[in-house]
């Protein structure tokens, strides 16, 4: 059975960073993305970052030059380094691997909370 978790969410400051990480257990046949998105109250989720099988990755633009998606095949996790967070960052984030059938896999979210 396939299970991604998310970890490393929480309260920071604004300015501060956080680095999420996305443990990926079981198989997945035909990864085609790996992908954090991120969901606030009242709105709809929204695509964060992906990095897609070749490797090339993709940012919102509300997050370009701040965030880093990266993943250890070794390790089956995919992380989001996030930096420089500011208060509209507040959401909970999900982790989310998508196949070339188009098959959506997703965590249960973490809470990260951007406040002074």
């Amino acid at each position: 059975q396939v299970q991604l978790v998310e970890s490393g969410g929480g309260l920071v400051q604004p300015g501060g960073s956080l680095r999420l990480s996305c443990a990926v257990s079981g198989t997945i046949f035909g990864i085609n993305a790996m992908g954090w998105y991120r969901q606030a109250p009242g709105k709809q989720r929204e695509l964060v970052a992906s990095i897609i099988s070749g490797g090339s990755t993709n940012y919102a633009d509300s997050v370009k030059g701040r965030f880093t998606i990266s993943r250890d095949n070794a390790k089956n996790t995919v992380y989001l380094q996030m930096n420089s967070l500011k208060p509209e960052d507040t959401a909970v984030y999900y982790c989310n691997i998508r196949t070339w059938a188009t098959n959506d896999y997703w965590g249960r979210g973490t809470q990260v909370t951007v406040s002074s």
